[in-house]
């Protein structure tokens, strides 16, 4: 299901300058569609995840199969830039649901492997798109925009409804069961609100009486300061990758890139993507999760700056090698900040808890679109782009700070 919703961040850098040609706007139109997308996205999952935290994930995910076929779908028969916006804000609340389910769902799943199991799933969300890629670059060059896009929305909407029908979330005494985290006689207390109450370790952490961190609430966890912390990393990183994300394409033409040059790089950024979730997501439950997301912010902030220098030489070669990196190192942190929430929160009120820390992305999501979209027009594209290098650098400096809560 992460994989189907892909094409919504990773396909719309290819179809962005089609649309606008066929519906005979400027670029600047559609500026903001990738926006609306990102904020629209963030912001659903809040409720979505509160509901799926309490009824489980079935009902939200076919909703959103439903909304997320449907915006796909409409992209064929739009003849107004506004019918773009509604079809794409439909398609972001499907997306949204899609992705706070399937990333919540790993972590309940799998507590002792929370940063492999996330990046398999968030892994999927980028690599997905792959696919469509091509497809619709093909698509473009033979005049069957709309076709393409109507046969992408069915196959959505049809597989994420399919995929409901197997999705479920653990039984109640799984981790004990599953891992002994405890034994059966444990009997955990419970505040009023019915979450556990914490107990003190030997060594000062704090952890609940399944041998997991305690289980705090939203209103806990927003008032501690790995909180603060990390939602400044998730948007400074986001809006670099986001940047990168919707307008590879756009870059590497006004550079006078190749042809192949721009179709590669446009192609194996959501491979890059995928990786990266995957293996520094795997890399976190072995080594230090705040140094891992520092080190992998740190070189994503790196790389977005050498994107400028071989742009600048018109080197395709570069600019294909540099977005792979920073796109590489960017996506970790769909895999690094779940894995976190769980880690310092626990997986109780995952979902509404990793919600709240990812609509971070949403202004990610406001700078890489609309104010990219600005300061290119101000600035142009290479300070544009070191901007946002310097954004992710800091997301890096940050998380050397990071620590668990105490």
């Amino acid at each position: 299901m992460m994989a189907l919703v892909s094409p919504y961040q990773y396909v719309w850098a290819s179809i962005e300058g089609p649309l606008a040609n066929q519906l005979e706007v400027s670029l600047s139109a559609l500026g903001f569609v990738f926006t609306v997308y990102v904020v629209v996205m963030a912001l659903v999952q809040f409720p979505a995840g509160w509901w799926r935290d309490r009824y489980g994930p079935r009902a939200v995910i076919v909703v959103a199969g439903l909304l997320a076929g449907v915006g796909y779908y409409a992209l064929s028969f739009v003849t107004a830039v506004w019918h773009v916006y509604v079809a794409y804000f439909l398609g972001a609340v499907g997306v949204g649901m899609v992705y706070t389910v399937s990333v919540n769902t790993a972590v309940k799943w799998f507590p002792d492997k929370r940063g492999l199991t996330t990046g398999i799933g968030t892994m999927a969300f980028a690599a997905g798109s792959a696919a469509f890629v091509p497809y619709i670059r093909i698509a473009v060059a033979d005049g069957t925009l709309a076709n393409a896009l109507s046969n992408m929305g069915m196959l959505i909407g049809i597989g994420i409804i399919v995929g409901a029908v197997a999705l479920n979330d653990p039984p109640k005494e799984f981790n004990k069961q599953a891992y002994g985290q405890c034994s059966s006689t444990d009997q955990p207390s419970t505040n009023a609100e019915g979450d556990s109450l914490s107990e003190r370790d030997s060594d000062g952490t704090t952890t609940a009486s399944d041998g997991g961190v305690r289980s705090y609430t939203w209103q806990q966890m927003i008032r501690t300061k790995q909180f603060a912390l990390m939602y400044f990393m998730f948007f400074a990183v986001s809006a670099a990758g986001l940047m990168i994300t919707a307008r590879v394409v756009l870059y590497a033409e006004q550079a006078e890139l190749t042809a192949t040059a721009v179709t590669v790089a446009a192609t194996l950024l959501p491979i890059a993507s995928a990786g990266g979730r995957l293996v520094v997501g795997g890399v976190s439950d072995y080594y230090s999760r705040e140094w891992v997301a520092a080190v992998s912010f740190t070189v994503c902030g790196l790389a977005t700056m050498a994107i400028v220098l071989f742009a600048g030489v018109e080197s395709g070669i570069g600019y294909i090698l540099m977005v792979t990196i920073a796109v590489f190192f960017w996506s970790s942190q769909f895999s690094l900040f779940p894995s976190l929430v769980g880690d310092y929160y626990g997986s109780k009120h995952s979902s509404t808890n990793y919600s709240i820390v990812y609509s971070g992305k949403m202004w990610g999501g406001v700078f890489g679109g609309g104010v990219v979209g600005w300061l290119v027009g101000v600035l142009g594209w290479d300070v544009t782009f070191l901007l946002g290098g310097i954004l992710a650098l800091a997301a890096g400096i940050v998380g050397f700070f990071l620590k668990p809560p105490r």
